[in-house]
């Protein structure tokens, strides 16, 4: 089992960046493929990126493919999501998840696919 706890959200500029990470308790956090989602007001929560459990394998939703990084580092148990060139849609509480699927595919984006959530952090992004 593993538990997880975010950090780094915050109110930002559109145009500009932030980092969250997400540390995760366990010695079997490698084992682990782990997800970053997010949920704005009145909207269903929504996949954002996934990696594998090497950190070889990444996969990005269009919407922030080009502008958001996820990376891990499993001597350090965390996991990022550098976000850059932010926009006010990308206003949202994001939440880090872990599946027991170590790997990456086209499912990595369904929420049921991760059995451990963090609590969230919340980022806005406004003038």
């Amino acid at each position: 089992q593993v538990q997880l706890a975010e950090s780094g959200g915050g109110l930002v500029q559109p145009g500009g960046s932030l980092r969250l990470s997400c540390a995760a308790s366990g010695r079997t956090f490698r084992q682990y493929g782990m997800g970053w989602f997010r949920q704005a007001p009145g909207k269903e929560r929504e996949f954002v990126a996934a990696i594998s459990w090497s950190g070889g394998n990444t996969y990005y939703a269009d919407s922030v493919k080009g502008r958001f990084t996820i990376s891990r580092d499993n001597t350090r148990n965390t996991v990022t999501l550098q976000m850059n060139s932010l926009k006010p849609e990308d206003t949202a509480v994001y939440y880090c998840a872990g599946s027991t699927i170590a790997t990456i595919d086209g499912r990595s984006d369904r929420w049921d696919r991760y059995q451990y959530w963090g609590q969230g952090t919340q980022v806005t992004v406004s003038s």
